[in-house]
C-alpha cells in the first residue's frame, strides 16, 4: 500500500508545471485589407482554381514535386517528427536490459590466487520524474518546432507557386513581345521596300531611305536579345521545377490568359491564421517561450528513479535460484554554478524577446505585402485600360500618317515617329497584362493562398 501512495503522490508532483503558458502578442490589427470588405477571401481557392491554364498547372504540379527546396523542406519536417518523438520518449521510464558474464582472477603477491565470477541477467528501469515541468516544456518546444516545419514547408510552397506562375507570365509576355518585334519587323521590311521605290523614283531623298535602314537595323537587334531573355527565362522555370535546362511548353497568347475583374480579399484577423509564414514565425515563438521555461525549470531540484530487477550468482548452477532487485532515488539540486543558470535564464529571455519582434515584423510585412498586393492590381488596371486606348490611337495614327505620306501630305520622318509610337503602345500593352497577371498572383500569395494542396 505505501508503494502505491509513494506512486500516486510521485505522479502528483509530476503533473506540476512551473511558468505560464504561451499567450500572443496582442497587435492592433488594422480595420480592413481594402476599401471594398469582404468575409471571402481568394486566398481561401486552391491554386488550382487561380490558375487555369494547363501549361502553367503542370509546371507547379512538377515544381510542388521535384523542387529541390520543397524536398528539403519535406526532410526538415523528418527530421522534426524524430526530435518531437524524442522529448514525448524522454517523459516515460526507460526499459534496457542486460546479461553479464564476469570472471575476475587476482593473484597478490603470485601466491594467494582467487578466482571469481559474476552472472547476471537484470531489466534496468530508468524514470526522471518530471517534477517542475522540465521535460514537458522541452516536449512543448519540440512539438512546436516540428509545426514551424510544416508551416516553413507550406509557406515555401505558397512561394513556389507564386514564383512558377509569376515566371510563366514573363515568359509568355517574352513570347509576345517578340512577336510584335518581328511583326514589326516585316512592317519595317515593307517600309524599305517602298522608300527605295520612291527614292529611285526621285518622289523623296536619300535621307528617307537611309531612315527606313537605320530602323530596320534597329528593330532587328531587338529579335537575339528578346530570344536571349527567353531562354534565360526557361531555364529559371525548369530550375524551379528541379529539371535541368530545357524548353517549357506553354500557350501562346498572352491575352489568352483570364484576368479576374476583382478579388475578395476577406478579412484582416483571417490573414494571421491563413498566412503559414505567420503562422511559422508564431510557432517559432512558442518554441523559444517554451525553452525560456526550460531554462528556468533548471534552477530547481531534479528527481530520477532507477531499478535493477533480475538474477544474478557467483555460481552458474544456483544463478535461476538468485534473484536480485536494486532500487534507488536521487536528488539532484544546482547549489553553487557561478551563476551559470540564472545567466542561462537571462539569455533566453533574450532570445525569446527578439522572436517576438521576429514575430511582430512577420506580421507587418505580411499586411504591407497585402496592401502593396491590392494597390498593384486596382491601378494595373486602370493603367491596363489607358495603355489599351493608347495602343488604338496610335494604330490609327500609324494608318492615317501612311495614308498621308502615300499622298505627299508629310514626309517618311513623320511616318517613322508614328510606327514608333504605335511599337512602344504594343509593347506597352502587352506588358500592362503581364503587370496585371502578376498582380493577381502577388495578391494570392499576400493573402496566403497557394499551399493549400493535398499531402500526399
Amino acid at each position: 500500500m505505501k508503494y502505491l501512495i509513494l506512486l500516486l503522490s510521485l505522479f502528483f508532483l509530476a503533473s506540476c508545471k512551473v511558468g505560464k503558458g504561451y499567450v500572443r502578442p496582442e497587435m492592433s490589427l488594422p480595420d480592413s485589407l481594402s476599401e471594398a470588405q469582404d468575409s471571402i477571401s481568394i486566398a481561401d481557392a486552391h491554386w488550382q482554381a487561380v490558375y487555369t491554364d494547363s501549361a502553367l498547372r503542370s509546371l507547379i504540379s512538377r515544381a510542388l514535386d521535384y523542387n529541390k527546396d520543397m524536398q528539403i523542406a519535406a526532410a526538415r519536417i523528418k527530421e522534426m517528427a524524430a526530435r518531437k518523438r524524442i522529448s514525448i520518449s524522454n517523459l516515460l521510464p526507460q526499459l534496457n536490459a542486460k546479461a553479464e558474464a564476469e570472471r575476475e582472477v587476482e593473484n597478490y603477491g603470485g601466491h594467494s590466487k582467487d578466482v571469481g565470477n559474476t552472472y547476471e541477467l537484470k531489466a534496468l528501469l530508468a524514470w526522471e520524474v518530471d517534477l517542475w515541468g522540465n521535460l514537458r516544456w522541452k516536449k512543448a518546444a519540440a512539438v512546436a518546432d516540428y509545426l514551424q516545419s510544416m508551416e516553413a514547408q507550406r509557406a515555401l510552397r505558397m512561394t513556389i507557386v507564386a514564383e512558377v506562375a509569376e515566371a510563366y507570365y514573363e515568359l509568355v509576355a517574352l513570347d509576345a513581345e517578340l512577336d510584335i518585334v518581328r511583326h514589326t519587323q516585316k512592317a519595317r521590311e515593307e517600309g524599305l521596300r517602298l522608300a527605295r521605290i520612291r527614292f529611285e523614283g526621285g518622289l523623296t531623298s536619300e535621307t528617307s531611305y537611309q531612315q527606313a535602314q537605320v530602323e530596320l537595323v534597329r528593330t532587328a537587334t531587338l529579335v537575339p536579345d528578346l530570344e536571349r531573355r527567353i531562354s534565360l527565362k526557361e531555364n529559371d522555370l525548369a530550375f524551379l521545377t528541379g529539371d535541368f535546362p530545357s524548353r517549357i511548353e506553354r500557350g501562346h497568347f498572352l491575352k489568352d490568359l483570364s484576368i479576374p475583374a476583382s478579388l475578395p480579399v476577406g478579412l484582416p484577423s483571417d490573414l494571421l491564421e491563413r498566412r503559414p509564414d505567420v503562422r511559422a514565425a508564431e510557432q517559432g515563438l512558442m518554441a523559444e517561450h517554451a525553452r525560456m521555461k526550460v531554462a528556468y525549470t533548471n534552477m530547481f531540484p531534479r528527481l530520477t528513479l532507477t531499478g535493477e530487477f533480475g538474477l544474478e550468482s557467483d555460481v552458474l548452477s544456483n544463478f535461476l535460484e538468485s534473484p536480485y532487485t536494486l532500487l534507488n532515488g536521487m536528488l539532484v539540486s544546482p547549489l553553487l554554478n557561478w551563476g551559470k543558470n540564472r545567466a542561462t535564464l537571462k539569455a533566453q529571455k533574450a532570445s525569446f524577446e527578439a522572436e517576438v519582434h521576429n514575430y511582430e515584423k512577420t506580421v507587418l510585412t505580411a499586411f504591407k505585402e497585402a496592401r502593396n498586393a491590392i494597390v498593384d492590381f486596382n491601378k494595373l488596371k486602370e493603367v491596363y485600360q489607358l495603355r489599351l486606348k493608347l495602343e488604338r490611337s496610335a494604330k490609327n495614327y500609324v494608318d492615317l500618317a501612311q495614308l498621308q505620306y502615300i499622298n505627299g501630305v508629310i514626309n517618311y520622318m513623320d511616318v517613322l515617329d508614328a510606327q514608333r509610337g504605335y511599337f512602344d503602345a504594343q509593347i506597352g500593352v502587352s506588358n500592362a497584362i503581364r503587370d496585371e497577371l502578376i498582380a493577381v498572383v502577388n495578391v494570392y500569395k499576400a493573402l496566403g493562398g497557394g499551399w493549400q494542396v493535398d499531402d500526399k
